[in-house]
């Protein structure tokens, strides 16, 4: 048999990609070496906010007398918690097998490796056994970057150092937990772990958290971060780890932190390593990223890669767009990738979500804008929900063409109205535009709106 697609991995760009090309009537099959979903699904995206969501109730519970709302002391079950994260990565998992039956993908579980090219197509073994397809889609994803730290990987392999995979399942809460690296994963471990009672240290090189969120708006979470308890190191740099402790320099000072538990979070990389790209001559660039134009395509013809395996984009939902413009370019439709209005978000509590331009990338790419920011009380119902709740949402425009390029915000239900914005900017909406749109109210998504009114 010779498949129309075969595609290497299933995380979100390797299970959507198969589920539309399945629908689309090719005859595809995926390759999975590890857990149906891929790292988002078992190891990152899901879990993650099954435990977060544990801690913003647990936050509420201590805090409800704020609401008017008295009880006993409020705990937080650790075992419980993860139990049902488990369920929660169990249901999904079920259903995305579910949706790639339906759609006629076949799924062999086990490492592929790319053989070779015939003239009746690529060759993949898996198992011993070996696969014919006339396309491919790489989407094997990413792995937690181990930078070569004295004692890191000692320290890994005996359960002091964590990364990402091996933090959703502790079943007891560190009394000590030092965080390396204060991107997104590290600052929702941190807000998750600071909830359930851990003394959380981070630990971070750049003079700022949240990477390349808006400084000001990243300001007000650290902020918000440290009257919680949470400690930050800033302009610090990690040089060893001990049987029980970080070192790391900072001010020109050499300090050593004691912990129970460390999570190293300090970024990912594409995984490309041993899948066998070299055999048909696949480009990677430096990172080991593997090199894909804007329809997905790698310098090989009818071979595509997606998801964080390309390098550009390391969300979930960018994995799904680029793997629906794969696709779509397979079946002879017109498509391409648009990087510019991908939003992003930290699950945290307040919740952070950006999409477009923030003020410093604007300004390095020379654009010309205008921006304001307003407060999120500016919404009545971010009030009535957020006691005490110090919100700012920051809006960008260019100044010539008067249309939104950027939206970042600080405060709850940011994630779930940062895709309003987003659409904003991919269709090149005005700020007349948008102000003829009419919002719910009352909702927090009305401080878009509200800031849109002072340009």
């Amino acid at each position: 048999m010779i498949y129309d697609l075969m595609i290497i991995g299933s995380g979100p760009a390797g299970y959507l990609a198969a589920e539309r090309a399945g629908h689309a009537g090719l005859k595809t099959v995926v390759f999975e070496k590890g857990s149906i979903g891929g790292v988002c699904l078992n190891e990152g995206c899901i879990p993650s906010k099954a435990l977060l969501y544990s801690a913003k109730i647990f936050d509420y519970a201590k805090t409800g007398a704020k609401y008017g709302v008295t009880f006993g002391k409020a705990s937080l079950d650790q075992q419980a918690v993860v139990k049902r994260k488990e369920k929660v990565v169990k249901t999904l998992v079920s259903g995305v097998r579910s949706a790639l039956k339906k759609n006629g993908v076949e799924i062999i579980e086990g490492e592929a490796f790319i053989e070779k090219r015939r003239a009746d197509g690529f060759v993949v073994s898996c198992k011993e056994s070996e696969y014919t397809g006339s396309r491919i889609i790489i989407c094997t994803g990413s792995v937690p970057i181990m930078p070569p730290i004295e004692g890191l990987r000692e320290a890994y392999e005996k359960g002091f150092v964590m990364t990402n995979r091996e933090i959703l399942n502790l079943v007891t809460v560190p009394k000590k937990l030092v965080v390396v690296g204060g991107g997104i994963i590290g600052l929702e471990m941190a807000s998750y772990y600071n909830s359930a009672g851990s003394e959380v240290v981070v630990i971070e090189m750049l003079d700022r958290i949240a990477g390349m969120t808006d400084r000001e708006i990243s300001g007000i979470l650290m902020k918000d971060y440290e009257k919680k308890g949470i400690q930050f190191n800033l302009g610090a740099k990690v040089v060893r780890f001990t049987e029980d402790s970080v070192v790391y320099e900072k001010d020109g000072k050499t300090i050593e932190t004691a912990a129970d538990k460390v999570l190293l979070s300090i970024g990912r990389k594409p995984m490309t390593a041993g899948i066998g790209l070299e055999n048909i001559g696949v480009l990677t660039d430096r990172r080991g990223a593997v090199i894909t134009d804007d329809t997905g395509r790698t310098n090989i013809a009818e071979v595509y890669a997606a998801g964080d395996v390309n390098g550009k984009s390391m969300l979930a939902h960018t994995a799904y767009r680029e793997a629906e413009v794969c696709v779509n370019t397979i079946i002879g439709k017109k498509d391409r990738m648009r990087y510019h209005s991908i939003p992003s978000v930290i699950y945290t509590n307040p919740e952070v979500a950006v999409v477009g331009e923030t003020e410093e990338s604007a300004s390095e790419k020379g654009i010309e804008f205008e921006s304001v920011n307003v407060s999120m009380r500016y919404s009545g119902r971010y009030i009535a929900e957020n006691e005490g709740g110090n919100g700012i949402c920051k809006v960008l425009i260019d100044k010539k063409r008067r249309n939104l390029i950027g939206v970042s915000a600080i405060g709850n239900y940011s994630s779930e109205f940062i895709y309003g914005a987003s659409l904003m900017i991919e269709t090149e909406m005005t700020v007349d535009d948008i102000k003829e749109l009419v919002f719910p109210h009352p909702t927090v998504s009305e401080v878009i709106k509200e800031a849109l009114f002072a340009f």
